[in-house]
């Protein structure tokens, strides 16, 4: 049986961009109690025909419950936002997208003004929320007492999955998971560029190329226990010597095919690299220690 609104945490939300207004909706559709700001008054008052009361101020939104969910544009927005309202004893939410130093500094922060804190990783688009089945969901990290007291409020818009108590956590990844979509969009773009030329439809080259992501992505688990392990031959099906090899052609097609070769050559770099220092018979999992040990 659903709560009744009475019964229902009362959440304050700093900051109504297209995620911050997603997650709103989504809690007034719960009908869970809502006190919203934003720096925009129009944004706000957009929300208030559907039920949330508009704060004036930040510093009345933050009075006016004890959870407090900011999603804003950036830390500096956050550290300005929050600057001369009266955390002590709330329960601090922070959405906002950072890195992992910048939520451990917000923790300390937050602390020091007498607040609870959890940081937040948003793996979702604004038209995801409120949508179960799209499947997103937020990563927290922080204080796991603090979690599990507002799971089911934070769980309202979309999926939860904390990740530890360290607070930099969740943002690491967030950042770790956009960091390999990236690199396959990478990939992607250097598919599709080789083909753009010729006479190969995209829209029926695409599933070819979807499909082919999918088959290669368990291979991140074998991945995963090497580098559990340690021992990077365990399980190999073609070993680095053999992929080294192979490189050449690779770059030849680009040449040929009047593509750049710059997003596959640092890669490649790499894996002659590791060739050089290590074992032909590893994996491919030797270049993420090339790229750990070269950190500034």
């Amino acid at each position: 049986m659903a709560q009744n609104t009475a019964e229902k945490t009362s959440v304050t939300l700093l900051g109504l961009g297209a995620m911050g207004t997603a997650l709103a909706r989504a809690w007034l559709a719960a009908e869970y109690p809502l006190t919203v700001w934003n720096r925009s008054p129009a944004r706000a008052e957009a929300l208030a025909s559907e039920g949330a009361k508009v704060a004036s101020t930040a510093a009345e939104a933050v009075e006016a419950g004890t959870l407090i969910v900011v999603c804003l544009l950036d830390d500096d927005s956050v550290a300005e936002v929050l600057e001369g309202t009266d955390l002590g004893g709330k329960d601090l939410v922070n959405l906002t997208t950072g890195t992992p130093a910048q939520a451990r500094a917000r923790a300390d922060w937050a602390r020091e003004r007498g607040a609870r804190y959890l940081d937040g990783g948003i793996m979702a688009v604004p038209p995801m929320i409120g949508v179960p089945e799209a499947g997103g969901y937020v990563f927290y990290s922080g204080s796991r007492e603090l979690f599990e007291r507002h799971r089911g409020t934070l769980g309202v818009p979309t999926g939860t999955n904390y990740v530890g108590e360290d607070a930099g956590f969740a943002a690491l990844h967030d950042v770790a998971l956009l960091s390999a979509m990236y690199g396959m969009f990478a990939g992607a773009a250097h598919a599709f560029a080789l083909i753009r030329t010729e006479d190969i439809d995209p829209t029926a080259f695409a599933p070819l190329l979807t499909d082919w992501l999918v088959a290669m992505a368990p291979a991140l688990h074998r991945t995963a226990g090497q580098l559990r392990s340690g021992d990077y031959t365990k399980g190999v099906v073609s070993n680095l010597a053999m992929q080294v090899a192979g490189t050449p052609t690779f770059l030849s097609t680009a040449e040929q095919q009047g593509v750049s070769p710059e997003l596959l050559s640092p890669y490649f770099e790499l894996m002659r690299r590791r060739l050089a220092e290590g074992s032909g018979e590893e994996d491919l999992t030797g270049v993420i220690d090339l790229l750990v040990n070269d950190r500034p």
